[in-house]
């Protein structure tokens, strides 16, 4: 599964406001392959409008599009998978759903959450928040460098091995080291977005994940 799992992932702001579909294009655009569509406070409706855009988009340019929270919309359009939260459904339940060939990922912010995910047949996990972001609400504990790691210094004595990904308020200057740790990549939302410039703030990105590329040639944007 490690091979499916891109290292520079994009997550979209939870706000539907900040127009997630112009954002989707523009990431796709830039040369983002992995892209997590988040939504909050948006209804089913708006929700299920939203994802079968963006997984036209995705299918069209061979992006790999994941879905927050929600499974019943990582199902009915047929998503590349889904990212669950601390307190969504449980992996095992939405593998059920979702079937093996789904790609499931899960939030951790401790070397017991990686455990449970672990044991839970996790695909991957996000691990953080490696700083204050203002992205999420009710935020857990901050990681930084030492706390990423303390996990895989636990996570090698354990011999766990899966893909684990840096979230919360990641900037550029920051990948090496988190790579440095142990982190297989790292996914993004404030660096990306801001000041409107989606394709020069992934330039920042791109030189870490030289084989960041999608699943096709050609582009249809």
């Amino acid at each position: 599964m490690k091979n499916k799992i891109n290292p520079f992932q994009f997550v979209t702001p939870s706000s539907i406001e900040s127009e997630p579909i112009k954002l989707i294009t523009e990431a796709i655009s830039a040369g983002i392959t992995w892209i997590q569509l988040r939504l909050k406070n948006v209804t089913y409706e708006e929700w299920l409008e939203i994802g079968k855009e963006a997984r036209e988009l995705t299918s069209a340019n061979g992006v790999t599009l994941i879905i927050n929270d929600n499974v019943g919309i990582a199902k009915e359009i047929g998503a590349d998978g889904v990212h669950l939260g601390k307190e969504d459904m449980p992996p095992s339940k939405a593998r059920v759903i979702l079937g093996d060939s789904a790609i499931i990922g899960g939030t951790a912010n401790t070397f017991d959450d990686v455990v449970k995910l672990y044991q839970n047949g996790i695909d991957y996990i996000g691990l953080g928040p490696f700083r204050f972001t203002g992205s999420k609400t009710n935020l857990s504990p901050i990681l930084g460098l030492e706390g990423y790691r303390d996990v895989f210094k636990h996570m090698a004595l354990h011999e766990l091995s899966l893909p684990v990904v840096a979230i919360g308020g990641v900037i550029a200057e920051d990948v090496q080291y988190l790579l440095d740790t142990g982190c297989y990549g790292v996914a993004v939302t404030g660096a990306i977005v801001k000041e409107g410039a989606v394709e020069r703030n992934y330039q920042h990105f791109a030189p870490f994940f030289p084989n960041n590329v999608s699943n096709k040639n050609s582009k249809s944007i």
